[in-house]
């Protein structure tokens, strides 16, 4: 069983992501990772991330064993993992990857900004999870709060609505609902309804395919 998860930054979709795939005993891929580790590496040889050449060397020479680097949750990489996700030769080499860890005989739960439209359109089950960009902003402002970070929550709002333009209108696999994904508004929801919500989704669309669930 494959569950894609998709949605905007700060929507919710990767903790709801990550529950989803701990109540079903599935694997679980956060595929922005990929990204950030792109970027982080291609920083990290002071190398341009916006740079396609750059970002695609570091995309080849990717070691997935580092994915759990806590560093790649570093605010200031978001906005550089933004800027290699916009790169088709990059989408292109990270591809096989994450179909590849689709099809874990466990079943998987994958999350990002194209899972269900391009890495895994046939995935039993697609969520589309958003959420105001006001209160994406509001999130992420006091998740930077609570880590020490010194940011206004105007700012994080700004640099919200960029990466949303740049997500939505990247001409590589940009951001937008798959025609048969559930969508799921968190805007109102704290994380324990969110995460009820889309337990209920997936288990009628399960239901509706003659899942067991």
């Amino acid at each position: 069983m494959i569950i894609a998860i998709d949605g905007p930054a700060a929507s919710g979709k990767g903790t709801i992501a990550k529950r989803v795939a701990a109540h079903y005993g599935l694997a679980y891929l956060d595929t922005g990772t990929l990204y950030r580790a792109v970027a982080r590496d291609t920083l990290a040889r002071s190398r341009d991330p916006a740079d396609a050449d750059e970002a695609l060397n570091s995309a080849k020479a990717l070691d997935p064993s580092t994915l759990g680097d806590p560093g790649l949750r570093k605010p200031g990489l978001a906005e550089a993992a933004s800027l290699v996700a916009k790169h088709p030769e990059v989408r292109e080499e990270l591809l096989a990857y994450q179909r590849s860890f689709a099809r874990a005989k466990s079943g998987a739960v994958l999350d990002g900004r194209d899972i269900g439209t391009v890495i895994c359109p046939d995935a039993d089950v697609k969520l589309f999870v958003t959420a105001t960009p006001e209160e994406r902003a509001r999130r992420r402002y006091l998740e930077l709060k609570q880590a020490g970070i010194e940011v206004s929550e105007a700012e994080v709002q700004c640099d919200i609505r960029r990466r949303d333009e740049r997500d939505k209108h990247r001409a590589a696999a940009p951001l937008r609902r798959a025609p048969d994904a559930h969508l799921l508004d968190t805007t109102n929801f704290d994380i324990d309804a969110a995460f009820k919500a889309a337990i209920d989704l997936i288990d009628a669309a399960l239901a509706r395919a003659g899942h067991a669930g």
